[in-house]
């Protein structure tokens, strides 16, 4: 029998095994990044004690081998790319158990996200203003459930029609 890299990480020797419990949560942040909350989630799956756990993310977090803020800034900056609003990475941060200072920082330090909401709706839409309230109520509700604010989708679509 060969070696398989892919279940290799996976067993665990012993729960409270403060080793294999590092040696996991390495081979998690080899792939890709993760928020010290869902690391924590993932080791405690894969059935290590909740004290060995803790101790593991803290001691990683210490040496910063796990970073919050870079986190929040490096998943707001790719979020922000694919065309996602603030309010929408807001709660999906918040989801991942990042403290609201930290979301908040890694937002400030975002886009224009006015100009980015208007980039969207070109993309989506054309450079073209809305027609009509029907039209501009639906690029609304699409920049809306992007996460773009009021204030965000108000300015995209430019100034409200005469009504007279």
């Amino acid at each position: 029998m060969g070696f398989d890299a892919r279940t290799q990480h996976t067993k665990v020797t012993s729960a409270s095994d403060p080793a294999a419990a590092r040696q996991v949560a390495i081979a998690l942040l080899a792939r890709r990044d993760y928020a010290s909350g869902e690391l924590r989630a993932r080791l405690e799956r894969k059935g290590f004690n909740a004290q060995i756990v803790e101790t593991t993310v803290a001691e990683l977090a210490e040496e910063r081998v796990v970073d919050d803020a870079r986190y929040a800034a490096n998943y707001v900056t790719y979020c922000a790319t694919r065309g996602q609003g603030p309010l929408r990475i807001a709660a999906e941060l918040k989801a991942l158990e990042l403290p609201p200072e930290l979301i908040e920082a890694a937002l400030s330090g975002g886009p224009d996200w006015r100009a980015l909401a208007g980039e969207v709706r070109n993309r989506k839409f054309g450079s073209e203003p809305p027609a009509d309230w029907p039209e501009k109520a639906r690029q609304a509700r699409f920049l809306q459930y992007r996460g773009f604010s009021s204030d965000h989708i108000r300015l995209a679509l430019g100034a409200d029609f005469d009504l007279d």
